[in-house]
This record gives structure tokens, C-alpha cells and sequence, in this order.
């Protein structure tokens, strides 16, 4: 399954954000990549830079390569109200940020290698694809046998913040995507217009 596979510090210093990873390592080198480091003159972006890198933060952010991130911008595109809006819902929507966001695993590439070695299930069905689209309503469980698995329940919910469109219960290890969130209510730092002006050109 297509993802990647490439250094997560590098990116996180080419955004100047801990996009992949903790970037606890910003700190001591948050220079942009490339040869010189500091010393190098750096143009101000121009409009197309600025859309084109938003878009690559969204990716890395959300984990999509160029052609499954395109067919969820075409899908926001289909669906009714803002655009911009709805792919971020989206995004958010996918199986693996929703194991993420609930505390089911510390990070979006740990939830992704859950779902994908059928760690996860929907409805009291596995599922093993990370891209599935959860619907408001859908109960994400781990499996039965995965509940004794120590090395899995260990890494669970302690760091990860709360979200009003999630319920979860740590007794039962069970949660509920209530609704799509609001995008004033997810925290990532992206902006979304820029995405859909780069798509409209």
C-alpha cells in the first residue's frame, strides 16, 4: 500500500511544523532543508508556491500520496457546501485519523499500521483499509483479541486530546464518530482555500 516512506524530520523543516513525528528535533535545527542551511537567501514565496506547498502539507499531514489526495479533493468537489470545508471533514472522516484522533494510537502512521493489519473494526466488521470513509454514527472498536494485546493498549489514549465529534470509552475501548467536525473545531494548521484555488486553476 502506497505511502510515505521518506524522512519525517526534513519535512517537518520544510513547514517549520512537527507535521510528522513529535519534531522534537526542530528545535535544534529548524532551518528549511538545502545546502548552507541559514546562510542561503530564501525569495518570498509566490502564489502558486504558497497553494502548491499547502497542499503538500495537507498530504503529509493526512498521509495521502498525490493520486488518492486528488480523488478526496474531487469527492469534496461532489459533495454540497464549501469545498475547502468538506475535504478537511473528509480527511478527518478517514479511518485511520479517526483511530488517531481517538486515542486508539499515538500517531496517524500507528493507527494506519493497525487498520491495515486488522487491529480495527467498524460496526463489529474488521477493516483493513486505511482510506475508508467512517460514517456519523459508526462505532470504531478494537477487536476482541487485540484488547489483550499489552503492546497495543499500552500506547492508548494518554496523550492525545479529546474531540467533540468523537466519544470514546476507555472502559470498553470503544468510540463514536458523532458527527463531521466543524473546521473551526480541528486543529490543524492548514489552509484550505489555498488547496482549492491550486485545484481550480
Amino acid at each position: 500500500m502506497a505511502r510515505y516512506t521518506g524522512p519525517k524530520t526534513k519535512i517537518s523543516r520544510i513547514f517549520g511544523e512537527p507535521i510528522l513525528g513529535n519534531g522534537k528535533w526542530l528545535g535544534k535545527n529548524s532551518n528549511p532543508p538545502g545546502q548552507h542551511g541559514a546562510q542561503r537567501k530564501r525569495k518570498s514565496l509566490g502564489e502558486y508556491a504558497l497553494q502548491l506547498r499547502e497542499k503538500q502539507k495537507a498530504k503529509y499531514t493526512y498521509g495521502l500520496l498525490e493520486k488518492q489526495f486528488r480523488k478526496t479533493f474531487e469527492e469534496a468537489e461532489r459533495r454540497r457546501g464549501v469545498t475547502g470545508q468538506v475535504l478537511i471533514q473528509l480527511l478527518e472522516a478517514r479511518l485511520d485519523n479517526v483511530v488517531f484522533r481517538l486515542g486508539i494510537a499515538p500517531s496517524r502512521p500507528a493507527a494506519r499500521q493497525l487498520v491495515t493489519h486488522k487491529h480495527i473494526a467498524v460496526n463489529d466488521m474488521v477493516v483493513n483499509i486505511p482510506s475508508f470513509q467512517v460514517k456519523p454514527g459508526d462505532v470504531i472498536t478494537l477487536k476482541e483479541k487485540t484488547k489483550g494485546n499489552a503492546g497495543i493498549t499500552s500506547q492508548m489514549g494518554s496523550k492525545n486530546p479529546k474531540f467533540g465529534w468523537l466519544d470514546y470509552s476507555e472502559a470498553d475501548m470503544k468510540g463514536t464518530f458523532l458527527t463531521y467536525p466543524e473546521r473551526e473545531n480541528v486543529p490543524e494548521n492548514i489552509k484550505e482555500s489555498l488547496i482549492v484555488e491550486l485545484y481550480s486553476k
